[in-house]
C-alpha cells in the first residue's frame, strides 16, 4: 500500500517548497519546543521537518536542469510516433499504471491503476502550441474517465484554463521528461 499525503497538507506544500524552507521549519519548531521540552525531545519534535527537507533536497538535485529539460524536450520533439509512444508507455508502466493502446479516435492510451481508468491524448505531442480543440475532443471522449493530455509545446490559454476547468491533467515540460526518462 502506498502512503499518499494530502495536497494541501503542510507536509505535501514542504516536499514542493525548496528544501531551506523545511530547514527553517525545523528550526522554528526546535526553538519555540527547547523552552518547553528537553532538547533531546525539541529535537525529536522538529525531526519530521528534517526529513522533509533531506528528500526535498535529493529531489531537487536529482532532477534535471533546465538544459538538459530543453534538451531533452527537443529529442522527443524529433521521435517518430512510434518510439515516442513506447517511451511514453514505458514510462506510465513504471508508474505502476496497466497500459492499453487504443487505435483511432481522439485518445492514444487507457491507463488503469487502483481501479480508475484514465483516458491519454498524445498523438499532437509536437505541435508547438496547443489550441483548446483536442482537449475538447480528449474531455468528450473521456467525459466519465479521469483525462491526460501529453504534449512537448505550450497551450493557448483558453486551452489551458479549459483544462484546469475540466480537471485535464497535463503532462508537459519536465513532468514528461521524468516520466520518459
Amino acid at each position: 500500500m502506498k502512503l499518499k499525503i494530502a495536497k494541501n497538507s503542510l507536509f505535501a506544500v514542504l516536499m514542493r517548497s525548496p528544501w531551506w524552507v523545511s530547514v527553517l521549519a525545523a528550526l522554528a519548531v526546535f526553538g519555540v519546543a527547547r523552552l518547553f521540552l528537553h532538547e533531546v525531545y525539541a529535537l525529536f519534535a522538529a525531526s519530521p521537518f528534517i526529513v522533509i527537507a533531506l528528500v526535498a533536497g535529493w529531489k531537487r538535485l536529482r532532477a534535471p536542469s533546465g538544459k538538459k529539460i530543453a534538451a531533452r524536450l527537443e529529442t522527443l520533439r524529433g521521435m517518430p510516433w512510434e518510439e515516442f509512444a513506447a517511451a511514453l508507455e514505458a514510462g506510465f508502466r513504471r508508474e505502476g499504471y496497466a497500459v492499453k493502446r487504443l487505435e483511432g479516435g481522439s485518445t492514444d492510451f487507457e491507463l488503469v491503476k487502483d481501479g480508475r481508468v484514465s483516458l491519454v491524448a498524445a498523438k499532437r505531442w509536437k505541435a508547438a502550441q496547443t489550441g483548446i480543440e483536442p482537449l475538447r475532443d480528449l474531455h468528450a471522449a473521456g467525459a466519465t474517465h479521469d483525462c491526460v493530455y501529453v504534449s512537448v509545446g505550450e497551450l493557448t490559454q483558453n486551452a489551458a484554463a479549459f483544462a484546469a476547468e475540466k480537471k485535464i491533467r497535463l503532462v508537459k515540460g519536465a513532468e514528461l521528461v521524468t516520466l520518459i526518462s
